[in-house]
């Protein structure tokens, strides 16, 4: 015990949080790699349409989270603690109009997705306003860069998710998704470790100072527009997929982009420490460029390291992750994950961007991201093309957004 206090006493928060975050990313992979083995391709194709609404769930509420991380660098005394406690109000407010909005709709979602049953939406749609408080939770701990609370939030939940979900298909004899949902929705309650509801106030809010009121509300604004954008391009290759093929090759298709996503899961924890250092930087009068420029330098170099694995051992990739039944998709795997390198790539420039409250690149990302949708929209004839087009408009995307740092000489 004394041997492991002295090493941790060497180890700053911030490694600590990039440690847990690898660790986070291990075990959401286990969880998917345990879903795909012991499911199937066509069973695993509806788990992973859960899977890929939680991706668009914690893009949401990213808005939350970054807001409130960013301002809880700038704000201090009873101006912090009035926002706070706006945020966790806003937060509540629309966590339950999302829910409600998913569960009244689910019928129409077994439809479009081609599901079993609209069971699996409702249960997702009650955990929802969970996530969105937990987000503001999370907000907090990052701004104040208390990695250690930020940390063991995201601890919780993943290893709550992962033995929930495991233990009831193992011993529950329910239909494989409305399990997987209902472990996804628990997990959100468990993510709310640690918590300090007892500062919270929903009835006594004072208003901001009308600056302050204006520089929230457009940062939340130009928050949620990219956000938006992040869900349209990381999220509806998989959703389309799974509406224009069948159940097999959607679920070979979730097996592909789990495996080449692994690149963008571990960026966001680079986004996760960038944010409040770009801020504190600016807010200081620092040079922030080169905090960009070193985080880009680590998601490059990690990028091709993936990408040349995936391009030279991709059937043992894929056989040792999922097993023989998605070999199909190995000569894929490399051009997948090229695509999202890029996507990761361009994507720490975009919220460095949005640290400093640049509006442009959110646009040129929202424009970017509905070609990917009309691409693939008019180019679906297999796999492969679907790929294919999300390369291009990744590279268009990242040549946009370094054409905007290049223009605006950000330092």
């Amino acid at each position: 015990m004394t041997a492991i206090r002295l090493v941790l006493k060497k180890v700053s928060p911030e490694q600590l949080f990039m440690g847990s975050v690898l660790l986070v990313n291990g075990g959401n992979y286990i969880y998917n790699l345990i879903l795909g083995r012991l499911l199937g391709p066509e069973s695993f194709a509806e788990a992973a349409l859960l899977v890929t609404l939680l991706l668009i769930l914690s893009f949401l509420g990213m808005t939350f989270q970054l807001a409130t991380a960013k301002f809880a660098v700038i704000f201090s005394g009873e101006e912090w603690l009035n926002f706070r406690n706006l945020m966790y109000r806003l937060a509540m407010i629309f966590g339950l109009v999302t829910g409600a909005l998913m569960i009244f709709f689910s019928k129409d979602l077994q439809s479009f997705f081609n599901t079993d049953n609209a069971a699996m939406f409702i249960i997702f749609g009650i955990g929802i306003p969970l996530y969105f408080f937990m987000s503001v939770n999370r907000g907090t701990f990052q701004g104040n860069q208390d990695f250690h609370k930020l940390s063991l939030t995201y601890q919780t939940e993943m290893w709550s998710r992962l033995l929930l979900t495991l233990g009831l298909l193992l011993f529950v004899p329910w239909q494989p998704a409305f399990i997987v949902a209902l472990g996804i929705a628990l997990s959100f309650l468990f993510g709310l470790i640690p918590s300090n509801f007892k500062v919270i106030s929903f009835t006594k809010i004072t208003a901001l100072q009308p600056k302050n009121a204006k520089r929230v509300s457009n940062f939340i604004l130009l928050t949620a527009c990219y956000e938006f954008t992040q869900i349209i391009i990381n999220n509806s290759d998989v959703l389309l997929v799974k509406h224009y093929f069948n159940e097999m090759d959607a679920g070979l298709y979730a097996s592909l982009a789990l495996i080449g996503r692994v690149v963008y899961f571990v960026a966001w924890m680079f986004v996760m420490l960038l944010l409040p250092t770009v801020v504190q930087k600016q807010k200081d009068g620092d040079p922030t460029a080169p905090i960009l420029f070193k985080y880009v330098g680590y998601i490059s170099l990690l990028s091709v390291c993936i990408v040349m694995a995936c391009y030279l051992f991709p059937e043992l990739i894929i056989s040792l992750m999922f097993g023989e039944a998605y070999i199909s998709m190995a000569g894929l795997l490399w051009q997948y994950a090229f695509a999202t390198s890029l996507f990761a790539i361009s994507n720490i420039f975009a919220y460095y961007f949005l640290s400093l409250d640049h509006y442009i690149p959110v646009i040129l990302s929202g424009l970017l991201g509905l070609s990917q949708i009309l691409l693939v929209v008019f180019f679906h004839t297999s796999l492969e093309m679907v790929v294919q087009v999300q390369i291009i408009a990744m590279v268009a995307l990242l040549v946009a957004q370094l054409l905007y740092f290049t223009q605006k000489k950000l330092i």
